[in-house]
């Protein structure tokens, strides 16, 4: 069955996807666990920024030839025992462990419970707990870029501020002074909330990376900001409903420009 674009797909790719991006054929995996919710979004997101979504079943057994992996929100297994906990022993996680940790370094982003499946199979450090206040929280969330050279950011700039929305209950990030002093100094905090701690993340940590660059977990939702008319607003009014964009056309950069 073809599908019919959604009204301002088209205008979207168009606007941010060259067309070196577009020929490139690039493939990214959108894999959905028994209670994710947001893989729809994400592989929406995808094409919107002139790649194919290739949906990848968590009992899967081989990752195929996808370029890229994005472990979308949700809650998955229930958040039974620990957000992330049960996913992380999913078959297909084994495989993006070790194409993450491969030589090829295959770009991984976990968004908000993919973050969560992320720290829980050791791909990233630290450990995401109940928000400080105990309560789910939705609203748009001011972040600064921290880090513009991962996989998931070349398409941003260094202190660029972007606003996406946030959604989450287990959204604290937390970890040892050590870990985190090892983060801070590597350059490994990615994004970092601003104005507003959410969840009451050390140190303001919103997203960070592992040290190559190419797995990055952060738990705001992006994919919640990538089509003109449908995403968050500044203060004053002004749209910035595509702030979330530039995370899937990074990868598309990074794909296309190799080690660029």
């Amino acid at each position: 069955m073809t599908s019919i674009p959604l009204i301002g797909e088209a205008a979207a790719v168009a606007a941010h996807a060259d067309g070196a991006r577009m020929l490139a054929g690039a493939k990214i995996g959108v894999v959905t666990f028994p209670g994710t919710l947001d893989d729809r979004d994400a592989a929406r997101a995808v094409r919107l920024a002139g790649a194919t979504a290739v949906p990848l079943w968590h009992a899967d057994t081989e990752l195929g030839d996808v370029d890229a992996v994005i472990i979308p929100g949700g809650f998955s297994y229930g958040d039974y025992l620990r957000a992330g906990a049960i996913s992380r022993f999913a078959p297909l996680m084994s495989k993006i462990i070790d194409a993450a940790n491969s030589e090829a370094k295959l770009p991984v982003l976990g968004i908000c419970n993919g973050f969560q499946i992320l720290t829980e199979s050791h791909l990233l450090p630290g450990s995401m707990i109940k928000n400080d206040h105990l309560k789910f929280i939705c609203r748009d969330q001011t972040l600064r870029v921290e880090n513009a050279s991962t996989a998931w950011t070349v398409d941003y700039a260094d202190g660029q501020e972007i606003i996406v929305p946030l959604k989450n209950q287990d959204g604290q990030y937390i970890a040892d002074e050590k870990t985190l002093d090892a983060l801070e100094a590597e350059g490994r905090v990615v994004f970092r909330y601003v104005g507003f701690n959410p969840n009451g993340s050390r140190r303001d940590i919103a997203g960070i990376s592992n040290a190559a660059g190419n797995v990055v977990g952060l738990m705001p939702h992006p994919e919640h900001a990538v089509e003109t008319g449908f995403g968050p607003e500044s203060l004053d009014g002004a749209p910035r409903d595509t702030d979330g964009l530039g995370f899937f056309t990074s990868v598309l950069t990074k794909i296309v420009g190799g080690d660029k």
